[in-house]
């Protein structure tokens, strides 16, 4: 399990820019670019995920899903095994510890998403800890905070990656500086910086 948490990393870092695909344009222009190697998938339903998963592991990438997103998933565990055994989905991004630590048991790479929105959330990241075994890496939101990058960088320990109104250049760089090691984002003008 080990090697697959590294296998994560090293794409990760390798791509530092994730293209976060909401919509089928999106997905298309992914698709086409070579630079883009790790995808977030925000959108989609039960019906066609497995279909949307699959045109990006054909493109070659490491395909995120979204489970707080996914139209017809429910917040339970059980959605997570539906990931697993129905999609080609390499792991999965959640609010929920639950479903966190279930992708984990599953061998799915996991991305647990925090939003940053007053300091209860430095608290709650330090009782998380106890889950870090399945965490592969914490995602904060919004992303254009480098001062709380920083504070969340130091109670981790787990890589940080962060997201939510990056647009420019200087949003990339101010957030990588600060200490995550990728950013996510909806922009495609950011993914081909």
């Amino acid at each position: 399990m080990k090697r697959r948490k590294q296998e994560f990393y090293e794409a990760v870092v390798k791509h530092p820019i994730i293209a976060a695909v909401k919509d089928e344009k999106g997905l298309q222009t992914c698709i086409r670019l070579q630079e883009i190697g790790v995808v977030f998938v925000l959108y989609g339903g039960i019906s066609n995920i497995g279909d949307i998963v699959k045109r990006l592991k054909e493109a070659g990438k490491t395909v995120i899903v979204h489970m707080d997103l996914i139209m017809g998933l429910s917040a339970k565990e059980e959605a997570v095994v539906f990931i697993a055994k129905y999609t080609q989905a390499d792991g999965i991004i959640s609010t929920r510890m639950d479903q966190i630590r279930r992708a984990g048991e599953l061998s799915l790479f996991t991305v647990y998403r925090i939003f940053a929105i007053d300091s209860r959330v430095m608290d709650h990241v330090s009782i998380k800890r106890a889950m870090s075994e399945y965490v592969d890496f914490v995602e904060i939101l919004p992303g254009l905070m480098p001062k709380i990058i920083r504070m969340m960088k130091k109670k981790l320990t787990v890589p940080l990656i962060t997201g939510g109104l990056i647009t420019e250049k200087a949003d990339v760089i101010a957030a990588l500086d600060a200490g995550a090691v990728a950013i996510s984002t909806t922009n495609e003008d950011v993914w081909m910086m």
